[in-house]
């Protein structure tokens, strides 16, 4: 059973940048993914990538200031968050699933979740 700790979230002024962080136990990860979730709003996929491939996924809030990489080694997952908007502000999630999923920005497709960590983005 996968077990998923984020870490790394906290406040920072808009333009700004943060790094969270996922590490993972367990196995079966091949799929991996960012989700954030602001009060009131729907969660949202915001990044992804598989553990096999280089390939990545972005949102398009987030696209060309989010870097997502995976650390296979240790087993730690990544999300480099720079030009931060007080509209990322946000409860963030990593997630993973046991397969190569077709769409990795969708929340359905995963199957472990992190607890997540709250990231705040003052004006």
């Amino acid at each position: 059973q996968v077990q998923l700790v984020e870490s790394g979230g906290g406040s920072v002024q808009a333009g700004g940048s943060l790094r969270v962080s996922c590490a993972a136990s367990g196995f079966g990860y091949v799929t991996w993914g960012w989700f954030r979730q602001a009060p009131g709003k729907e969660r949202e996929g915001i990044a992804a990538i598989y553990t096999f491939a280089e390939t990545t996924y972005y949102g398009d809030s987030v696209k060309g200031r989010f870097t997502i990489s995976l650390d296979n080694s240790k087993r730690t997952l990544y999300l480099q968050m720079n030009s931060l908007k007080p509209e990322d502000t946000a409860i963030y999630y990593c997630a993973t699933a046991p397969v190569a999923v077709s769409y990795p920005l969708r929340d359905g497709e995963y199957k472990s979740w992190g607890r997540g960590t709250q990231v705040t983005v003052s004006s």
